[in-house]
């Protein structure tokens, strides 16, 4: 196994004749800030609780801090901060009391000067004394977050934190994301948000439990081949019909509001040929422009080769 903070080496799960995690090999280094990306049912979830030692693996071998997580599980929750999809906070205890309830889960009974600090970072400190469940949902993600930092660990495992959070309390959350990265704690997080998965010194891509990548983001990005011409037309259904008809047309996926062309040219013809194209069909666009491949159309291109 390797020295790394975590270990997984070829690990499976199933659930009843579901394989949730297939033969799933990857390892997380001190001090990083690693993204577990993929879709729903990709197996994401049940990695990281195996990972926290709430699930044992059928096959494989974890290591969290050289330790076995089912086997030493009590040793961990001592280095180990996680914060599920469904924190569970005491709503009619206040804010104040919820991260004294999780100080004293984990033996931490001087855990006054810790959760000021832990209240300033979140911004909590003027409702301090309200209940969890008069809080806000960003606020109750920053408080879930105050209460797994109160016995300081050495690792973060957070199960999709942000989902279902308004932009402004995602932005708020990354803030002390980067806060604790700076003092040196590890994070690993699953997410479907693929911009937050840009911020990630590495991503592991899954799909159905498998592993299909695994790199920095910057190093999966340079790696898609071709060219990615993007356009705005309001007829968005007609223009995806025509991209495929291009000739050295590598992929087309929609975006919202933008449909994304992978061509085999270089940049200026690829545009040339797509704009052209387009002009044949009678459609009408705001823009047609090469841009930098996204984790986003890494992602989607990935996928739809696993799914094929």
């Amino acid at each position: 196994m390797s020295s790394s903070l975590i270990a997984l080496s070829r690990v499976s799960r199933r659930f009843g004749d579901a394989r949730a995690v297939d033969d799933l090999s990857l390892s997380v280094d001190r001090g990083e800030l690693f993204g577990i990306i993929g879709p729903d049912g990709a197996g994401k979830t049940t990695t990281i609780r195996m990972v926290c030692g709430l699930l044992r693996p059928d096959a494989g071998e974890i290591r969290v801090l050289g330790l076995d997580p089912v086997r030493d599980h009590r040793r961990l929750t001592e280095s180990v901060g996680y914060l599920s999809q469904r924190f569970s906070l005491y709503g009619d205890l206040s804010v104040d009391e919820n991260i004294r309830f999780f100080a004293d889960i984990h033996g931490v009974y001087d855990s006054a000067s810790r959760a000021d600090r832990l209240l300033a970072l979140t911004q909590l400190t003027p409702f301090r004394r309200r209940l969890a469940q008069q809080l806000s949902g960003g606020m109750k993600q920053k408080l879930a977050l105050a209460c797994t930092l109160v016995h300081q660990p050495d690792l973060i495992l957070l199960d999709e934190p942000t989902t279902g959070v308004d932009p402004v309390s995602r932005r708020e959350f990354w803030k002390l994301l980067s806060e604790f990265l700076a003092s040196g704690v590890t994070i690993v997080m699953s997410t479907p948000y693929l911009d937050e998965a840009e911020r990630c010194s590495r991503v592991a891509l899954i799909h159905e439990g498998r592993l299909l990548a695994l790199d920095r983001p910057s190093v999966l990005r340079a790696g898609l081949p071709g060219t990615i011409v993007e356009i705005l037309a309001a007829d968005r259904a007609r223009t995806l019909e025509a991209l495929q008809d291009l000739p050295d047309v590598l992929g087309v996926e929609s975006f919202g509001e933008r449909v994304h062309v992978r061509m085999a040219d270089a940049p200026e013809p690829a545009v040339r040929q797509v704009g052209a194209g387009l002009a044949r069909a009678g459609i009408d666009t705001s823009g047609v422009r090469p841009v930098s491949a996204s984790l986003e159309d890494v992602f989607v291109t990935m996928l739809g080769g696993a799914r094929e």
